[in-house]
């Protein structure tokens, strides 16, 4: 389980193709701490660490086909900044919220709007069940907890204050990108209840 406090950005140094898995590897500041088969979100996807080259600071993750299609994982290329997060240890602070690193869907990036100290991120998605997101709530953008404001069936923005546009990919992020979504677990599990 994660938070969706972004950790640290890491690099995709190369990417190697094996049937239809897809092999990314990562340079990483804490890439000497992490071990085989210990979970990472990257951009919020968990991916289990398979390999680690300490002395080069990269570790290497396996993604899947239902991976590389339900996220955007598919147009990751060398070069390319993504959101780093280990998981929760069981003495650690609760600081984001409940974060799977199982990603429902992608969405597009709409608009970005510099408020003079601030960004607000427009974003739009296909509607559907489960796709929930209200007004205050939370909901996760390649693996970043935030709050949701103008929420509709369909779309959401966001907030982004410096220190969090400095310290994850939103810098990079330009209208027309793909990003990962989970919506909150706790509104999946109401909708489903509700038959929504």
């Amino acid at each position: 389980m994660f938070t969706g406090i972004i950790e640290s950005l890491g690099t995709i140094t190369d990417v190697q193709t094996e049937g239809t898995n897809r092999h990314f590897t990562v340079a990483t500041p804490f890439a000497h701490e992490l071990q085989i088969d210990q979970s990472v979100a990257h951009d919020g996807v968990c991916l289990t660490v398979v390999a680690v080259d300490a002395a080069a600071g990269t570790h290497t993750v396996t993604a899947i086909d239902e991976t590389l299609q339900k996220t955007n994982l598919g147009k990751w290329q060398p070069g390319r900044r993504v959101n780093l997060e280990r998981c929760l240890s069981a003495s650690g602070r609760f600081d984001g919220h409940i974060v799977q690193g199982h990603v429902d869907l992608t969405a597009t990036c709409e608009s970005v709007t510099d408020q003079n100290g601030s960004w607000v991120y427009r974003f739009r998605h296909e509607p559907g069940p489960g796709r929930v997101t209200v007004e205050k709530g939370s909901i996760s953008i390649n693996g970043t907890s935030l709050t949701c404001f103008d929420s509709t069936d369909d779309g959401f923005s966001v907030a982004i204050i410096p220190y969090t546009y400095e310290h994850t990919t939103f810098q990079d992020l330009r209208p027309g990108d793909l990003v990962n979504l989970e919506f909150d677990i706790v509104g999946k599990y109401v909708a489903k209840l509700l038959g929504k």
